[in-house]
């Protein structure tokens, strides 16, 4: 075999490898290298994956089999134009997340490089794993690693609600093993590609198991989502994180989408309209319920990081909500909107420490209080000309704006864009499409919900942090903290120029979801490599 045919496995073993090798060195500057030199390296390697599947001759697969054993016994590796995606995604917010982290947070403990790696190696596996043991596997290393990363820095909130956050995800991880062993008692396989080959034929008591593994399996992936009221962790624990962990914690939300996505789809009856796990009615009260939520608990927030938090559980709410209508469009908006979504928030999570430093806890009072009553101090006239705004708050400034405005989907940036595509698959539906009119228009008023509420929030955010007029020090920014701010909304601002192109792939992406066959074709028609030379 050749080397190439081996990269599937990379972005999994390098960060795996080099996070064991961290353990053994105690130069900090020597484990910070390997750090960045291994995440740069997956990202890379993310990118070749996503183009090698890209450039195939229609949805086909790229599949691993470890061991060289057969697709019934072994452990498979699968990588197709959805975990192509998010691959990318986790490596752009990994790379830009610890570049950050370089400037003096990877300082604040111990163990921040390796726990880092073994995210990324958790993370990479979930997207990549063809079978649901190992999907339970690579959970947990995500969420192993993730404790840790929690705890970082100290301080009383991150260990309060850091064990709150533990305790949610270790019985989610419990519950995650009960729906593991009712699947395969009813299908006797693991390997989601045939499972979804045996799940037409099941029937009775195995119809009934199955539906019962089927339906902790939808309720473990939206703990993971932050759906309401399963996503109540969440907030707390995303404003109270350090800002490179909460910028790569923005994407460990969309995994539990990425469940649903993969895992629904394969598993789907189509039984009385019932798809992706729940059925979509579920899905959509679901995902209303959260808009609801994050809109209420964005417009009451009194801090940036709470924010943030509650951006992270709107667009969740968003894309659950948008899949519950069953239409291959919509959900190919919704997956423009994750993209789009996830790289802002991130963004706005390492923007948030910049613009924070060198404020007062009283700051905040004071603006609520400028805002309620106003200044009456006399302003003279050389006042009134105008203030030099100092050039750190006037890029912090930009980068705000750019922020609430890819947040909110305001025109004609790449949010805006994501929404009007799912708006118009809502208006237009496909005439196979399980979406009622209500359903519709539903999805249609959570859109705009959510956006009027993201831009209230930031707009009165914006205010109290650049405008009202409060005497604050002039953070001190280092280009290797604003840099990563600055390419993660040029790459959100590039989706909009891209827009054509990005959504012919993710069209396609999102009608393999739905018509799965040539996933499980790919997956069941893989054989073990014979060695060269050998007999059979």
């Amino acid at each position: 075999m050749s080397l190439a045919s081996h990269l599937i496995i990379a972005p999994i073993l390098l960060p795996l490898l080099v996070g064991g090798l961290m353990l053994v060195f105690d130069n900090r500057k020597l484990v910070a290298g390997l750090g960045v030199v291994s995440t740069f390296a997956v990202l890379a390697i993310a990118i070749v994956l996503m183009q090698r599947v890209e450039t195939g001759n229609g949805p086909e697969s790229i599949v691993y089999l470890l061991g060289n054993w057969p697709v019934q016994f072994g452990i498979v590796l699968v990588a197709d134009r959805l975990s192509g995606m998010m691959l990318v995604l986790t490596g752009v917010l990994a790379c830009a997340a610890l570049t950050y982290s370089l400037a003096r947070w990877h300082r604040q403990g111990a163990y921040f490089h390796p726990l880092f790696q073994f995210l990324l190696a958790g993370l990479n596996g979930a997207f990549l794993t063809g079978d649901l043991f190992n999907l339970f596997v690579f959970f947990e290393l995500m969420l192993a690693a993730s404790y840790g990363l929690a705890l970082h820095g100290s301080g009383s909130a991150r260990v309060r609600y850091g064990l709150h956050y533990i305790a949610i995800n270790l019985t989610s991880a419990f519950a995650f093993l009960i729906g593991v062993a009712l699947i395969y008692g009813a299908t006797g396989t693991l390997n989601m590609a045939e499972i979804a080959v045996r799940v037409p034929q099941l029937a009775g008591s195995e119809r009934a198991l199955f539906a019962a593994g089927a339906a902790i399996f939808g309720v473990v992936f939206l703990v993971k989502a932050a759906i309401w009221p399963l996503g109540f962790w969440l907030p707390n624990i995303y404003a109270a994180v350090a800002a490179p962990v909460a910028a790569i914690f923005a994407i460990m939300t969309k995994v539990g989408i990425y469940g649903v996505l993969r895992v629904g789809g394969l598993m789907s009856t189509g039984e009385d309209g019932g798809t992706f796990l729940f059925g979509n009615g579920w899905l959509l009260a679901g995902g209303a319920a959260t808009v609801l939520f994050a809109a209420t608990g964005m417009i009451a927030a009194q801090g940036l990081p709470r924010l943030a938090a509650f951006s992270v559980i709107g667009t969740s709410g968003t894309l659950i909500a948008v899949i519950g209508i069953g239409d291959a469009t919509a959900t190919a908006g919704a997956l423009f909107y994750l993209v789009s979504s996830t790289l802002s928030i991130s963004a706005f999570f390492l923007l948030i420490e910049l613009v924070d430093r060198g404020r007062l806890p009283a700051d905040d009072i004071l603006a609520v209080t400028l805002e309620a009553y106003g200044d009456d101090e006399d302003i003279d006239e050389e006042e009134a000309v105008g203030v030099a705004v100092p050039a750190v708050m006037a890029l912090l400034g930009a980068s705000f704006m750019a922020c609430a405005l890819l947040l909110a989907g305001m025109p004609p940036f790449s949010g805006f864009i994501a929404k009007f595509v799912m708006i118009a698959a809502a208006l237009n539906p496909a005439p196979g499409s399980t979406g009622g009119t209500f359903s519709d228009w539903l999805v249609i008023g959570i859109l705009l919900v959510l956006g009027l509420a993201t831009l209230i929030a930031m707009t009165r955010a914006g205010i109290r942090s650049f405008w009202v007029s409060i005497d604050r020090d002039i953070p001190s920014v280092k280009v290797i903290e604003f840099a990563p701010i600055a390419l993660l909304l040029v790459l959100s601002l590039a989706l909009t120029v891209m827009a054509g192109p990005a959504m012919r792939i993710l069209q396609e992406t999102s009608e393999g979801l739905y018509a799965p066959q040539a996933y499980m074709k790919s997956v069941l028609s893989a054989a073990p490599r014979q060695p060269q030379g050998g007999s059979p």
